[in-house]
Protein backbone atom coordinates (compact mmCIF):
# COMPACT_ATOMS: atom_id res chain seq x y z
CA UNK A 1 0.00 0.00 0.00
CA UNK A 2 1.07 3.57 -0.74
CA UNK A 3 2.39 4.98 2.20
CA UNK A 4 1.29 8.65 0.94
CA UNK A 5 -2.01 7.59 0.83
CA UNK A 6 -1.88 6.10 4.81
CA UNK A 7 -0.57 9.16 5.68
CA UNK A 8 -2.84 11.82 4.17
CA UNK A 9 -6.66 9.67 3.81
CA UNK A 10 -8.26 7.18 5.61
CA UNK A 11 -11.86 5.07 4.68
CA UNK A 12 -15.08 7.59 6.32
CA UNK A 13 -12.58 10.37 5.38
CA UNK A 14 -14.44 13.41 3.76
CA UNK A 15 -12.65 15.36 1.24
CA UNK A 16 -13.00 17.86 -1.84
CA UNK A 17 -12.06 18.59 -4.74
CA UNK A 18 -10.12 21.30 -5.62
CA UNK A 19 -12.89 22.92 -8.09
CA UNK A 20 -15.20 23.47 -5.11
CA UNK A 21 -13.47 26.80 -4.60
CA UNK A 22 -14.99 28.05 -8.03
CA UNK A 23 -18.56 27.57 -6.50
CA UNK A 24 -20.96 29.67 -4.94
CA UNK A 25 -22.15 29.76 -1.51
CA UNK A 26 -25.27 27.96 -2.72
CA UNK A 27 -23.25 25.60 -4.44
CA UNK A 28 -21.39 24.67 -1.51
CA UNK A 29 -23.89 24.02 0.38
CA UNK A 30 -25.45 21.79 -2.01
CA UNK A 31 -22.55 19.13 -1.27
CA UNK A 32 -20.98 19.59 -4.78
CA UNK A 33 -17.15 18.21 -5.59
CA UNK A 34 -17.69 16.78 -1.76
CA UNK A 35 -16.85 13.23 -1.46
CA UNK A 36 -16.19 10.39 1.45
CA UNK A 37 -13.00 7.71 0.85
CA UNK A 38 -14.33 4.71 0.44
CA UNK A 39 -10.37 2.99 0.03
CA UNK A 40 -7.76 1.78 -2.37
CA UNK A 41 -8.02 -0.50 -4.69
CA UNK A 42 -5.79 -2.70 -6.87
CA UNK A 43 -6.60 -2.65 -10.75
CA UNK A 44 -6.99 -6.42 -11.65
CA UNK A 45 -4.66 -6.05 -14.96
CA UNK A 46 -2.20 -3.60 -14.02
CA UNK A 47 -1.69 -3.76 -10.63
CA UNK A 48 -2.02 -0.27 -10.53
CA UNK A 49 -3.74 1.45 -7.12
CA UNK A 50 -6.48 3.46 -7.53
CA UNK A 51 -8.67 5.43 -5.50
CA UNK A 52 -11.85 4.63 -4.44
CA UNK A 53 -14.41 7.45 -3.56
CA UNK A 54 -18.12 8.20 -3.72
CA UNK A 55 -19.87 11.50 -4.14
CA UNK A 56 -21.97 13.02 -1.30
CA UNK A 57 -24.06 14.90 -3.83
CA UNK A 58 -26.76 13.83 -6.75
CA UNK A 59 -27.00 10.46 -7.24
CA UNK A 60 -23.54 9.76 -4.71
CA UNK A 61 -21.73 7.56 -7.50
CA UNK A 62 -19.00 6.09 -6.58
CA UNK A 63 -15.84 6.68 -8.52
CA UNK A 64 -12.03 5.46 -9.23
CA UNK A 65 -8.89 7.66 -9.61
CA UNK A 66 -5.34 6.70 -10.00
CA UNK A 67 -4.19 6.76 -6.87
CA UNK A 68 -0.84 9.08 -8.00
CA UNK A 69 -3.16 10.94 -9.62
CA UNK A 70 -5.59 11.28 -6.49
CA UNK A 71 -2.82 12.56 -4.66
CA UNK A 72 -1.50 15.26 -6.94
CA UNK A 73 -1.08 18.43 -6.79
CA UNK A 74 -2.99 20.80 -8.88
CA UNK A 75 -2.04 21.68 -12.14
CA UNK A 76 -1.01 25.65 -11.20
CA UNK A 77 -0.27 26.52 -15.32
CA UNK A 78 -3.71 25.74 -15.56
CA UNK A 79 -5.68 26.52 -12.55
CA UNK A 80 -3.51 29.66 -11.56
CA UNK A 81 -6.24 31.13 -8.86
CA UNK A 82 -6.69 27.90 -7.09
CA UNK A 83 -5.57 28.22 -3.43
CA UNK A 84 -6.01 24.59 -2.64
CA UNK A 85 -2.45 22.08 -3.06
CA UNK A 86 -3.68 19.20 -3.64
CA UNK A 87 -6.65 17.58 -5.96
CA UNK A 88 -8.24 16.45 -3.07
CA UNK A 89 -7.87 17.57 0.80
CA UNK A 90 -9.63 16.67 3.70
CA UNK A 91 -12.34 19.02 4.80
Amino acid sequence: MNSRFENRFEPGDIVCHFKRETLSEEEKNSGLYTYEIVGVAVHTETREEMMVYRALYGDKRMFARPLEMFLGEVDREKYPEIEQRYRFEKI
